[in-house]
């Protein structure tokens, strides 16, 4: 880059920067400045705009606002008080948002809960958000029924969207509330630093935890995209994320509640349907996570896929392999990839379009942020720390887990953590720099080129050692699904008797009769021999999160051993040079030692 476009790039940065700081200026902790009164504000300017679409119906910002003081009258009825809180059980719909907007303006905390779940771990949630009333979506009641023996007693239960005999009934009851706003005054007093959400972790490694979202970390999240993807009240989001999920139901909703623009809500991702209905509802932005693009760039072509008016796509995990494909092969014009975590308090953005990079923190703005990159050895899964006893921070290039400082007093950097306390402390880490301070561990590992850029590597947890080496997951799934006929591939590491570290292995879904000996030749080129997977299980389907998020527990506890696992199973046969069937007898070699790799 030439010195002349190198300084009109870093002031384009800067100017942009400015813009979006200033846009957040005004949220605080302290502050009486809620959630449901930035969105109030915006009815009250758009009545008439077009805020949700789900098939063919449609709401004004003025229905939208009707709909949520029902809603808000509806739990002043049940006897429901201020910080009590509301489980919220349902699929996209058109009401969703309206309805956690109704109980917020009386000061109540809605939980959304993941509508994949059932029996135990959906219990689960339901107990830890301590929730005295639940509005569950008719569709779901049978899951709902299923975790019902270890939900509590006194859980008032309330079936919506549709007729149910078994419990109280929710459509009848808001209908007949009236349509006015429930007075300010009272939710007056309740400060921006209270809790105004509970979301759930993802879920990957166990069980979900309940993280705290405060009014002030919502406005972060509604406002935070809005000068990135310079939105307006004329633009349409599609939306196919779930939207008890912040990067779709917080984060996108919020980009069209901020400005007066309108929410396609869709009741989930479908491949085949998206770009029939990105032109259907005139979408104009989407937000995404990576693997939501992956899937869209493995289907056949479209006749729609470049007829639509899409400007804008924000989200995060659009890796590098898969980036600039996507956006010639769909013609997007503007990428904003972001980095955060609902529980978090660092995050980062990339508005300037730099191909895998999940933000920038150019050394200039460094002690303007509270973010930093400290080395980590993953084989004893502890923090590289120097002879005076702290922490030390990354080379450039050098992968390192990002943490986050926590500044008392600072609202951007606080961190509210989880309704587990033991879960919350378990995130923490002390004596970073200096003794007494405390940073939020974000059990991600990333890594800074020169200019600032920072990008993903892996979790902590999915790197392994394997012959000294550190082996970074999505970079040998990225090698992966670059072979034809490799749909997805979801790496992970199992341990081999007689070998430090852990192996490498490959749960792919993949064409039927994808030529193996041809990705065996592939990977010897595209990886170094310690990153190559040496077991692959050919599956016909990933196992996922709502988010599209790879699950591993059950695969890491599966290993190789074909007694445990139904799917076509591999090994890369040290002495063939190729993948061979993995049956009882090499299993038994390898464990003997026989078999050496």
């Amino acid at each position: 880059m030439g010195f002349i476009k190198k300084i009109i790039t870093e002031v384009k940065f800067i100017r942009k920067m400015k813009r979006m700081l200033a846009a957040v200026d005004d949220v605080d902790s302290a502050s009486s400045n809620l959630v449901p009164d930035d969105i109030e504000r915006v009815v009250d300017k758009y009545p008439d705009n077009i805020a949700f679409i789900e098939d063919d119906r449609e709401w004004t910002y003025r229905d939208f606002d009707n709909y949520a003081n029902q809603v808000a009258n509806w739990a002043l009825v049940q006897g429901g008080r201020r910080d009590d809180t509301v489980a919220i059980f349902a699929r996209n719909r058109l009401e969703y948002v309206a309805i956690w907007f109704g109980l917020s303006k009386v000061g109540m905390v809605p939980a959304l809960l993941n509508y994949q779940l059932r029996a135990a771990p959906l219990a689960h949630c339901v107990n830890i958000s301590q929730a005295k009333l639940a509005i569950v979506d008719h569709e779901l009641l049978d899951a709902w029924e299923s975790a019902q023996a270890d939900l509590p007693e006194t859980l008032s239960t309330f079936i919506a969207f549709g007729k149910s005999k078994k419990v109280s009934g929710f459509d009848r009851s808001v209908a007949e509330q009236p349509q006015t706003r429930p007075r300010r005054a009272i939710r007056e007093g309740i400060l921006a630093g209270r809790v105004f959400m509970k979301m759930f972790t993802s879920g990957t490694t166990g069980m979900p935890k309940a993280a705290k979202v405060t009014h002030a970390r919502g406005q972060y999240y509604m406002r935070g995209f809005v000068v990135a993807s310079e939105v307006n009240y004329t633009d349409r989001i599609l939306m196919v994320l779930p939207m008890y999920h912040a990067t779709g139901g917080i984060c996108g909703v919020g980009l069209a509640l901020s400005k007066g623009g309108t929410v396609i809500v869709r009741p989930k991702f479908s491949a085949s349907t998206f770009w029939d209905d990105a032109v259907k509802y005139k979408a104009t932005m989407f937000m995404y996570v990576g693997e939501l693009c992956r899937f869209l760039l493995n289907v056949p072509a479209h006749p729609l896929e470049k007829s639509h008016n899409i400007r804008c796509i924000i989200g995060n995990g659009l890796r590098p392999e898969v980036w600039t494909k996507f956006v010639e092969r769909f013609n997007i014009p503007h990428v904003v990839e972001f980095y955060g975590a609902t529980e978090g308090n660092i995050s980062m953005i990339n508005f300037m379009g730099k191909v895998g990079a999940v933000g920038r923190i150019p050394e200039y703005m460094r002690d303007k942020t509270n973010g930093a990159l400290i080395k980590f050895d993953v084989e004893t899964n502890t923090h590289i720390r120097g002879a005076d006893g702290f922490c030390q921070r990354t080379d450039v290039d050098e992968i390192g887990e990002l943490i986050g400082e926590i500044r008392p007093g600072e609202t951007r950097f606080k961190y509210e953590g989880y309704e587990d306390k033991n879960a919350s402390a378990k995130k923490i880490i002390k004596d970073v720099f200096v003794k007494g301070d405390r940073w939020f561990r974000t059990g991600d590992l990333l890594w800074r080129d020169k200019e600032g850029y920072y990008y993903f590597a892996d979790r902590i947890g999915d790197t392994f050692r394997w012959k000294a080496e550190n082996v970074a997951t999505n970079e040998v799934a990225a090698a992966l699904t670059a072979f034809d006929g490799v749909t997805q591939a979801n790496v992970y590491g199992v341990p081999i008797p007689g070998y430090d570290g852990k192996a490498g292995m490959a749960s792919l879904v993949a064409d039927a009769g994808v030529d193996l000996d041809a990705l065996y030749k592939h990977i010897e080129a595209a990886l170094p021999p310690y990153a190559r997977p040496i077991f692959l299980r050919i599956t016909s389907e990933a196992e996922t999160t709502g988010t599209f998020k790879y699950k591993k527990t059950d695969l890491v506890k599966d290993g190789f051993d074909p007694a445990k696992i139904k799917d076509d199973l591999y090994m890369a046969h040290p002495s063939e040079g190729k993948y061979v069937r993995l049956d009882k007898d090499l299993f038994k070699q390898i464990n003997d030692e026989k078999i050496r790799f």
